[in-house]
């Protein structure tokens, strides 16, 4: 029966690897033992110069899951494969329960539905400035253009709220609510 193991591959090689094993299991007698090679990852929109691009991001760097017979000939099919460094339980590796199979495909399949901001800055939120005419000022924000990258902060100068426009997400840093520091 078909089982999830988890690989340490070398980190940044995980979709090389990956493409090792599906294209090589078939002459090596494999198709029917290795039934499936996974990289975990999610969609990540990050902005840079004004401008949002959509990056993917590997959730475990150096890590795959193989769902496979484990047998002798296996284990030295996926251990032969450069880039390889082990599997998850040593010499005698335990597979993932179905339990935690489940989980984790449900996770992939819900950051499959949509773009993960990688910033997750809302109005209302306090932050710090950490960049430009206005570094060290603390304040609220009042507007965000997630598609811009950019967003407006409320700061207090001399007594007076004065409103600090276009800031890029890279230039504040997000401070942690009440609730948070308690």
């Amino acid at each position: 029966m078909h089982k999830w193991y988890v690989i340490q591959v070398v980190s940044g090689q995980e979709k090389k690897i990956k493409k090792s094993l599906e294209e090589k299991r078939i002459a090596s007698g494999m198709d029917e033992i290795l039934e499936e090679v996974l990289v975990p990852t999610e969609n990540v929109a990050e902005v840079k110069n004004g401008q949002q691009k959509i990056s993917e991001k590997k959730l475990w760097p150096g890590y795959i899951l193989v769902k496979m017979i484990l047998t002798d000939d296996s284990w030295q099919y996926v251990s032969k494969t450069n880039g390889f460094l082990g599997f998850l339980g040593g010499d005698k590796p335990n597979p993932l329960s179905q339990e935690e199979v489940n989980d984790i495909l449900k996770d992939l399949e819900e950051k499959k539905k949509g773009v993960v901001q990688k910033h997750n800055i809302t109005i209302g939120d306090q932050v710090k400035i950490t960049d430009g005419v206005f570094i060290n000022f603390t304040g609220k924000v009042i507007e965000v253009f997630h598609e811009k990258g950019r967003l407006s902060v409320m700061v207090s100068i001399f007594g007076r709220d004065t409103r600090v426009d276009d800031l890029e997400f890279w230039q504040v840093e997000q401070l942690p609510t009440e609730s948070e520091v308690n």
